[in-house]
Protein backbone atom coordinates (compact mmCIF):
# COMPACT_ATOMS: atom_id res chain seq x y z
CA UNK A 1 0.00 0.00 0.00
CA UNK A 2 1.47 3.33 -1.11
CA UNK A 3 -0.03 6.36 0.60
CA UNK A 4 0.34 10.00 -0.38
CA UNK A 5 0.09 12.45 2.51
CA UNK A 6 -1.75 15.69 1.78
CA UNK A 7 -1.19 18.48 4.31
CA UNK A 8 -3.59 21.43 3.82
CA UNK A 9 -2.14 24.91 3.45
CA UNK A 10 -3.30 26.26 6.82
CA UNK A 11 -1.81 23.26 8.64
CA UNK A 12 1.45 23.70 6.75
CA UNK A 13 1.61 27.40 7.63
CA UNK A 14 0.03 27.61 11.10
CA UNK A 15 -0.18 24.14 12.67
CA UNK A 16 2.79 22.08 11.39
CA UNK A 17 2.63 19.90 14.50
CA UNK A 18 -0.62 18.41 13.16
CA UNK A 19 1.10 17.41 9.91
CA UNK A 20 4.00 15.88 11.82
CA UNK A 21 1.65 13.97 14.12
CA UNK A 22 -0.24 12.61 11.12
CA UNK A 23 2.96 11.37 9.48
CA UNK A 24 4.30 9.83 12.69
CA UNK A 25 0.97 8.13 13.41
CA UNK A 26 0.72 6.56 9.96
CA UNK A 27 4.32 5.35 10.16
CA UNK A 28 3.61 3.79 13.57
CA UNK A 29 0.79 1.89 11.87
CA UNK A 30 3.31 0.53 9.31
CA UNK A 31 2.01 2.58 6.40
CA UNK A 32 4.43 3.54 3.64
CA UNK A 33 3.91 7.29 3.46
CA UNK A 34 5.18 9.72 0.83
CA UNK A 35 4.87 13.49 1.00
CA UNK A 36 4.86 14.89 -2.57
CA UNK A 37 6.87 18.11 -2.36
CA UNK A 38 4.98 19.71 -5.26
CA UNK A 39 1.63 19.76 -3.48
CA UNK A 40 -0.16 23.03 -2.77
CA UNK A 41 -3.72 24.00 -1.80
CA UNK A 42 -6.55 21.74 -2.99
CA UNK A 43 -8.47 24.81 -4.22
CA UNK A 44 -11.18 24.83 -1.56
CA UNK A 45 -10.80 28.47 -0.39
CA UNK A 46 -11.21 29.80 -3.93
CA UNK A 47 -14.21 27.58 -4.63
CA UNK A 48 -15.88 28.51 -1.34
CA UNK A 49 -15.43 32.19 -2.16
CA UNK A 50 -17.20 31.86 -5.50
CA UNK A 51 -14.09 31.63 -7.67
CA UNK A 52 -14.25 27.93 -8.50
CA UNK A 53 -13.01 28.42 -12.05
CA UNK A 54 -9.85 30.02 -10.70
CA UNK A 55 -9.15 26.89 -8.65
CA UNK A 56 -8.63 24.78 -11.78
CA UNK A 57 -4.85 25.08 -11.60
CA UNK A 58 -4.79 23.92 -7.99
CA UNK A 59 -7.03 20.96 -8.85
CA UNK A 60 -4.80 19.88 -11.74
CA UNK A 61 -1.73 20.21 -9.54
CA UNK A 62 -3.34 18.08 -6.84
CA UNK A 63 -4.09 15.30 -9.33
CA UNK A 64 -0.57 15.53 -10.80
CA UNK A 65 0.99 15.05 -7.36
CA UNK A 66 -1.29 12.28 -6.08
CA UNK A 67 -2.40 10.26 -9.12
CA UNK A 68 0.11 7.43 -8.58
CA UNK A 69 -0.85 6.59 -5.00
CA UNK A 70 -3.14 3.81 -3.79
CA UNK A 71 -4.61 6.19 -1.21
CA UNK A 72 -4.37 9.89 -0.38
CA UNK A 73 -4.72 10.66 3.33
CA UNK A 74 -5.27 14.08 4.88
CA UNK A 75 -5.91 15.33 8.44
CA UNK A 76 -8.77 17.45 7.08
CA UNK A 77 -12.32 16.34 6.40
CA UNK A 78 -13.12 19.55 4.54
CA UNK A 79 -10.22 19.17 2.09
CA UNK A 80 -11.01 15.49 1.50
CA UNK A 81 -14.63 16.45 0.87
CA UNK A 82 -13.62 19.16 -1.59
CA UNK A 83 -11.53 16.76 -3.64
CA UNK A 84 -14.24 14.10 -3.61
CA UNK A 85 -17.19 16.34 -4.38
CA UNK A 86 -15.93 19.44 -6.20
CA UNK A 87 -13.19 18.33 -8.56
CA UNK A 88 -15.78 18.07 -11.33
CA UNK A 89 -14.59 21.56 -12.29
CA UNK A 90 -11.82 19.80 -14.29
CA UNK A 91 -12.16 17.07 -16.99
CA UNK A 92 -12.87 13.66 -15.46
CA UNK A 93 -9.90 11.63 -16.68
CA UNK A 94 -9.04 8.26 -15.16
CA UNK A 95 -6.41 9.95 -12.97
CA UNK A 96 -8.92 12.47 -11.65
CA UNK A 97 -11.48 9.76 -10.92
CA UNK A 98 -8.92 7.61 -9.11
CA UNK A 99 -7.75 10.52 -6.97
CA UNK A 100 -11.30 11.47 -6.03
CA UNK A 101 -12.19 7.88 -5.14
CA UNK A 102 -9.05 7.27 -3.09
CA UNK A 103 -8.78 10.39 -0.93
CA UNK A 104 -9.54 9.80 2.76
CA UNK A 105 -9.79 11.80 5.93
CA UNK A 106 -7.34 10.40 8.51
CA UNK A 107 -9.82 8.74 10.92
CA UNK A 108 -11.80 7.24 8.06
CA UNK A 109 -8.60 5.77 6.61
CA UNK A 110 -7.39 4.27 9.90
CA UNK A 111 -10.74 2.77 10.82
CA UNK A 112 -12.12 1.65 7.46
CA UNK A 113 -9.06 0.99 5.28
CA UNK A 114 -6.46 -0.14 7.81
CA UNK A 115 -9.22 -1.72 9.95
CA UNK A 116 -7.54 -0.49 13.16
CA UNK A 117 -9.35 0.84 16.23
CA UNK A 118 -6.65 0.91 18.89
CA UNK A 119 -3.58 2.83 17.72
CA UNK A 120 -1.76 2.44 21.05
CA UNK A 121 -2.22 6.02 22.22
CA UNK A 122 -2.48 7.36 25.76
CA UNK A 123 -4.10 10.74 26.53
CA UNK A 124 -5.43 11.05 30.12
CA UNK A 125 -7.85 13.95 29.70
CA UNK A 126 -11.55 14.72 29.43
CA UNK A 127 -12.12 15.30 25.72
CA UNK A 128 -15.04 16.84 23.88
CA UNK A 129 -15.46 16.01 20.18
CA UNK A 130 -16.38 18.77 17.76
CA UNK A 131 -17.89 17.15 14.67
CA UNK A 132 -16.87 19.42 11.81
CA UNK A 133 -19.61 19.99 9.23
CA UNK A 134 -17.86 18.95 6.00
CA UNK A 135 -16.70 15.69 7.53
CA UNK A 136 -19.97 14.98 9.27
CA UNK A 137 -22.52 15.90 6.62
CA UNK A 138 -20.31 15.65 3.55
CA UNK A 139 -18.10 12.61 4.10
CA UNK A 140 -20.50 10.98 6.60
CA UNK A 141 -17.80 10.47 9.21
CA UNK A 142 -20.56 10.22 11.79
CA UNK A 143 -24.31 10.21 12.24
CA UNK A 144 -26.27 13.49 12.23
CA UNK A 145 -28.92 14.41 14.77
CA UNK A 146 -31.38 15.42 12.03
CA UNK A 147 -31.35 11.90 10.54
CA UNK A 148 -33.13 8.93 12.10
CA UNK A 149 -30.23 6.50 11.67
CA UNK A 150 -28.02 4.41 13.97
CA UNK A 151 -25.48 6.52 15.86
CA UNK A 152 -21.82 6.25 14.86
CA UNK A 153 -18.69 8.37 14.89
CA UNK A 154 -15.36 7.43 13.33
CA UNK A 155 -13.43 9.89 15.49
CA UNK A 156 -15.36 8.68 18.53
CA UNK A 157 -14.55 5.02 17.85
CA UNK A 158 -10.83 5.76 17.69
CA UNK A 159 -10.86 8.09 20.67
CA UNK A 160 -12.72 5.52 22.78
CA UNK A 161 -9.72 3.20 22.49
CA UNK A 162 -7.19 5.79 23.69
CA UNK A 163 -5.93 4.92 27.16
CA UNK A 164 -6.97 7.38 29.84
CA UNK A 165 -9.28 9.44 27.65
CA UNK A 166 -12.79 10.23 28.88
CA UNK A 167 -15.11 11.34 26.09
CA UNK A 168 -17.40 14.12 27.31
CA UNK A 169 -21.07 14.07 26.36
CA UNK A 170 -22.12 17.41 24.91
CA UNK A 171 -25.56 19.00 24.83
CA UNK A 172 -25.44 19.74 21.08
CA UNK A 173 -23.07 17.16 19.66
CA UNK A 174 -23.11 18.09 15.98
CA UNK A 175 -23.66 21.84 16.05
CA UNK A 176 -21.55 24.00 13.71
CA UNK A 177 -18.76 26.05 15.31
CA UNK A 178 -19.40 28.99 12.99
CA UNK A 179 -16.09 29.01 11.14
CA UNK A 180 -17.19 27.99 7.65
CA UNK A 181 -14.05 29.38 5.97
CA UNK A 182 -14.93 32.74 4.41
CA UNK A 183 -18.19 32.78 6.42
CA UNK A 184 -16.11 33.77 9.45
CA UNK A 185 -14.99 36.85 7.52
CA UNK A 186 -18.26 37.76 5.78
CA UNK A 187 -20.44 37.15 8.85
CA UNK A 188 -18.04 37.82 11.69
CA UNK A 189 -20.59 38.50 14.44
CA UNK A 190 -22.65 35.37 13.74
CA UNK A 191 -19.50 33.28 13.42
CA UNK A 192 -18.18 34.49 16.78
CA UNK A 193 -21.50 33.86 18.56
CA UNK A 194 -21.69 30.32 17.16
CA UNK A 195 -18.11 29.65 18.22
CA UNK A 196 -18.71 30.96 21.73
CA UNK A 197 -21.75 28.70 22.07
CA UNK A 198 -19.68 25.74 20.97
CA UNK A 199 -16.94 26.49 23.48
CA UNK A 200 -19.48 26.98 26.28
CA UNK A 201 -21.05 23.58 25.58
CA UNK A 202 -17.65 21.98 26.22
CA UNK A 203 -17.07 24.03 29.38
CA UNK A 204 -20.54 23.27 30.75
CA UNK A 205 -19.87 19.55 30.46
CA UNK A 206 -16.41 19.52 32.00
CA UNK A 207 -14.20 19.06 28.95
CA UNK A 208 -10.50 19.82 29.29
CA UNK A 209 -9.70 19.41 25.60
CA UNK A 210 -11.60 20.01 22.36
CA UNK A 211 -10.67 17.82 19.39
CA UNK A 212 -11.87 17.51 15.79
CA UNK A 213 -10.86 16.20 12.37
CA UNK A 214 -10.43 19.73 10.98
CA UNK A 215 -7.81 22.22 12.11
CA UNK A 216 -9.81 25.02 10.50
CA UNK A 217 -12.63 24.60 13.01
CA UNK A 218 -10.15 24.15 15.84
CA UNK A 219 -8.32 27.32 14.80
CA UNK A 220 -11.58 29.25 15.10
CA UNK A 221 -12.36 27.78 18.51
CA UNK A 222 -8.80 28.23 19.76
CA UNK A 223 -8.90 31.91 18.88
CA UNK A 224 -12.03 32.39 20.97
CA UNK A 225 -10.68 30.31 23.86
CA UNK A 226 -7.42 32.26 23.95
CA UNK A 227 -9.09 35.66 23.61
CA UNK A 228 -11.47 34.89 26.47
CA UNK A 229 -8.77 33.17 28.58
CA UNK A 230 -10.85 30.02 29.01
CA UNK A 231 -9.48 26.79 30.55
CA UNK A 232 -9.55 24.60 27.44
CA UNK A 233 -6.86 23.03 25.29
CA UNK A 234 -7.28 22.51 21.56
CA UNK A 235 -5.83 19.37 19.95
CA UNK A 236 -6.35 17.86 16.50
CA UNK A 237 -7.30 14.18 16.63
CA UNK A 238 -3.96 13.27 14.98
CA UNK A 239 -2.11 14.78 17.93
CA UNK A 240 -4.17 12.74 20.42
CA UNK A 241 -3.87 9.49 18.49
CA UNK A 242 -0.12 10.03 18.25
CA UNK A 243 0.24 10.79 21.96
CA UNK A 244 1.79 8.39 24.47
CA UNK A 245 1.77 10.74 27.51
Amino acid sequence: MKVGLFIPCYINQLYPQVGKATLELLEKLNVEVVYPSGQTCCGQPMANSGYENESVGACHNFVKNFKDFDYIVTPSGSCAYHVKKHFDVIPQTDDVTNVRNNVYELCDFILNVLKIKNVGARFPHKVGIHKSCHGLRGLRLGSCSEKVTPEFSYIGELLAEVEGTEIIKLNREDECCGFGGTFAVAEEAISVKMGKDRVQDHLDNGAEVITATDTSCLMHLEGLVNRNKQPLKIRHIAEILNSVN
